[in-house]
């Protein structure tokens, strides 16, 4: 019987290769699950709007479950739609978190505490070698946000290249960004059906992060 699973979506690079890995090896997924802001209508950390998550979940042909939260509520409500993918057959969740074990500890709590199997696909892998990977399977994704301490806005709307990788390196970031210098959404790979379309025209300025508009 085929693994089915539930995958902590965000919209970015890491948890799309988790994905893809999981596709890979025969596993099916019954839903993304993505956590939403109640006031602004947008997805924590990377500000999705409604429209390009539906889109992706329209390409990738997968379901997505919304997680409407305050931060005082962010783990209770992610739990209920743990329960609920559970109900459509999802024995585990998949993250896509690489090194970071506080991160690692909040996913496999929520797993534990809603009866599901918990899954890292990436962890403890080469930060830099993962983001060539990304880019060498044909993901397309896109600098959605930038922490301005250690990038500028001039990276927001560019897509992920080797050469680009290395000018973010040059900026002492972190090759994969898993530090939170930037993040990005995956518009385009092989799992998708088509491409979403974007635009980036402008930008917006949040706890000193540059955040494209799209």
């Amino acid at each position: 019987m085929k693994n089915k699973f539930v995958l902590s979506y965000s919209g970015g690079k890491d948890c799309i290769l988790a994905l893809y890995r999981k596709i890979q090896e025969g596993s099916v997924p019954v839903a993304l699950l993505t956590t939403v802001k109640k006031s602004s209508k947008e997805t924590w950390t990377h500000g999705l709007s409604f429209d390009l998550l539906e889109q992706v979940s329209k390409s990738l042909d997968i379901p997505i479950l919304y997680a409407q939260c305050d931060v005082c509520e962010y783990e209770e409500v992610f739990e209920e739609k743990l329960k609920e993918a559970k109900a459509m057959g999802a024995i585990s969740v998949v993250y896509g978190d690489i090194d970071i074990e506080h991160h690692r500890k909040w996913g496999v709590d929520r797993a534990e505490h809603t009866g599901l199997d918990y899954e890292f696909p990436l962890w403890q892998e080469d930060r830099e070698k993962l983001v060539h990977e990304v880019i060498d399977n044909g993901f397309k994704a896109i600098i959605k946000k930038v922490n301005l301490d250690f990038m500028s806005e001039d990276f927001l709307g560019k897509t992920l290249t080797k050469e680009l990788i290395e000018e973010i390196k040059s900026t002492e970031s972190d090759a994969c960004g898993e530090n939170g210098e930037y993040h990005t959404f995956v518009v385009d790979g092989p799992i998708f059906k088509y491409k979403i379309d974007i635009t980036h025209e402008k930008y917006k300025i949040e706890n000193n992060c540059a955040l494209s508009i799209m």
